[in-house]
């Protein structure tokens, strides 16, 4: 009823003001006209048009602000702000999410500091975006969670000259969830700023983050049968036993970034010479904490992470840290393209407080420090209705690293676009694959695991009439984390985590297809994975089938004032064996004991669009209470109940 009176809130005062006239048009004209808030209809007011708001990534890709309302928005309204398709949440808003297609795992030669299972609302420098506008923009984003809390995106931007932007956000996530011990709280802060003078010859973008991300980590429910009994006892989630009660995991990061270039000829020829420099320093902290070693199953008491070393109050604590410059040349030939030849300075150190020695003789150092330097080139070209990027770059230090990548687009119409990529990466393992210290006995390791080889081809097409997508990758040397539990400690409900690497061949395989098809003001949108995975033991599990269906109603109403759009969504994804979460170390982990999947999933959603506000309300897997309890995100880890979630988000324009 809340959410229903504040819908009314909303819609009714804009539905009336935006009758006051009858010829009214919105202030956002898609067709290209943009009109301040408080504008009249003046022959004389300028206004700007909508490619005048671009949005700029680091490669210099161009998009434009979107206020419309479409599919697409339904499903990028999210935590993440971007269609997830291919990931799976867990049950509260701010957790981690399963990976059910692989191929959205990113590559780089460099080693990471790892707690991959921490990142997945963690902006890196490649993700943050850099603006140029006519005009002050803001967007405020509103959702609500699970039980108490709310999620709220603030984002405002402005042109201090024609050359000079500067932006500022921030994200913040309060959820309780339905769970013991689940709360989630995040918050992402980032500013950003570019400049070029006024004859292009030295331009930069810069931007600073600030991010953190804490979770309550519960480990799952300790007797899953009382879940998927359906038993109305067990139907208020508070009532499941779990096996960490006051446990809770922390990340957070800082990093400043820029990317500049100065071009040498002072006037813009057919030949032009640049130098160029990017610079990124970062650090990062992870901490484990758990009061209450012992856990409780019924009436006995569980070493869930086995034997520790002390009896209450686990602190684990890591540290990261590193900074990369890259310096480089560009020549850039109006006919031939760009030819770029960089070298760059790699370092980075994970370390922990101590250094540990063992009675049998193994010593785990406090450190794990990398220098690399490597070089390479790169060649850009772009002309009529091809686009492509060629790079290779080689480590010159003691390390052994490489990465060639080739993409190439070509667009035959505005319709029709095809492209190709290739990645040939050997890279280092992550730094927690190679040193992890903890209270835990079992989790403390030092290693000197191999590169990592990865080829990957990849093709992708857009068409009117289907749009396709086809990768087949090859990885040798695959890290991963195992379980290496005994039997006598499985029964225990004993969990013990360690690294591995994987000295076969995997050979993936994905194709996917997506269409969109109309009837009138209805649509059914339809998006369909196919995966297969060739290996000799059970390493990289993924779903063989992954299905998206949604079927819509679109229409205009008080005299195109107000733009609605609802319908059913259907998510599917077939039975495997999901990798399953440790909060440790704050990773997924390979499983063969229990099969999650085979379950079907709808959704309910009724979104509006009144001017530059669109406003989303959604009843998420209302089937829930009638199609069984056999619903898991990971193994002991239940997806979500049916919840109804309302939201918005909101463009200014001054």
């Amino acid at each position: 009823m809340r959410i229903l009176f504040l819908i009314y809130l909303l819609v009714l005062p804009t539905l009336l003001f935006s009758q006051a006239k009858a010829n009214n048009k919105s202030n956002l004209d898609m067709s290209g006209a943009h009109h301040g808030l408080n504008d009249t209809i003046k022959a004389k007011k300028k206004v700007a048009r909508i490619d005048q708001y671009r949005y700029i990534t680091l490669e210099r890709d161009t998009t434009y602000l979107d206020t419309s309302l479409t599919i697409q928005k339904e499903y990028s309204h999210n935590y993440l702000r971007k269609d997830n398709f291919g990931l799976l949440p867990f049950s509260n808003i701010g957790q981690t999410y399963n990976t059910l297609q692989y191929s959205l795992t990113d590559f780089t030669p460099y080693p990471e500091m790892g707690f991959k299972a921490k990142h997945f609302n963690f902006l890196e420098a490649n993700q943050i975006q850099y603006y140029s506008v006519a005009t002050p923009l803001t967007e405020l984003y509103f959702k609500s969670t699970i039980n108490k809390g709310q999620t709220l995106d603030s984002f405002i931007t402005l042109n201090m000259s024609e050359r000079f932007n500067v932006s500022a956000e921030y994200k913040g996530l309060r959820s309780e969830g339905n769970y013991i011990n689940q709360l989630s709280s995040t918050g992402n802060f980032k500013l950003t700023a570019s400049y070029s003078t006024k004859k292009g010859q030295y331009y930069i973008n810069a931007h600073y983050t600030y991010q953190d991300i804490s979770n309550e980590e519960n480990g799952g429910i300790t007797t899953p049968n009382d879940f998927e009994s359906g038993d109305p006892d067990f139907k208020n989630r508070q009532r499941l036993e779990v096996y960490l009660t006051d446990a809770e995991s922390f990340l957070k990061g800082k990093r400043l970034f820029f990317d500049h270039a100065y071009r040498i000829n002072e006037t813009e020829g057919n030949n032009n010479l640049y130098v160029t420099h990017q610079f990124n320093y970062e650090n990062k902290f992870f901490e484990y904490y758990q009061p209450t070693v012992l856990s409780t199953v019924g009436t006995k008491n569980v070493l869930r992470f086995g034997d520790s070393y002390v009896t209450s109050n686990i602190n684990d604590q890591s540290r990261y840290n590193k900074m990369y410059n890259k310096a480089g040349v560009v020549y850039e030939n109006i006919l031939l393209g760009k030819f770029q030849f960089f070298i760059d300075d790699f370092r980075s150190n994970s370390y922990y407080g101590r250094v540990l020695i063992f009675d049998n003789g193994v010593i785990i150092p406090s450190s794990l420090s990398q220098d690399i330097n490597s070089f390479g080139g790169q060649y850009e070209y772009q002309k009529n209705k091809w686009n492509g990027r060629f790079l290779y770059s080689r480590s010159i230090t003691d390390q052994s690293l490489s990465n060639l990548e080739a993409k190439l687009k070509h667009d035959f119409s505005d319709k029709i676009k095809l492209s190709f990529e290739y990645q040939n990466i050997n890279k280092l393992p992550n730094n927690n694959y190679n040193l992890y210290q903890s209270s835990y006995v079992a989790y403390n390791w030092s290693n000197k695991f191999k590169n990592e080889k990865i080829n990957s081809l990849s093709a992708s097409a857009s068409t009117p009439w289907v749009n396709m997508s086809f990768q087949y990758s090859v990885l040798n040397d695959h890290m991963y984390f195992k379980d290496e539990s005994t039997t006598t400690q499985a029964n225990a409900g004993t969990q013990i985590i360690k690294p591995a690497q994987y000295d076969g061949t995997i050979n993936y395989l994905e194709v996917k297809a997506s269409k969109e098809f109309k009837f009138g003001r209805f649509a059914l949108d339809n998006t369909v994975l196919y995966q297969k995975v060739d290996q000799a033991n059970a390493i990289l599990n993924v779903p063989e089938i992954v299905t998206r269906n949604t079927l819509y109603y679109t229409n205009y109403f008080f005299k195109k004032a107000l733009f609605l759009q609802t319908g059913i969504v259907f998510n599917y994804f077939t039975s495997y064996y999901g990798n399953d979460y440790n909060p440790v170390i704050g990773e997924f982990f390979v499983q063969n004991k229990k099969e999650i999947g085979n379950y079907p999933n709808f959704d309910f959603f009724i979104n509006a669009r009144i001017r530059q506000t669109r406003i989303f309300l959604k009843a998420e897997h209302f089937n829930s209470s009638f199609s069984g309890s056999n619903y898991y995100s990971a193994p002991n880890n239940p997806y979500r109940d049916f919840v109804i979630r309302f939201g918005l988000t909101w463009n200014f324009f001054q």
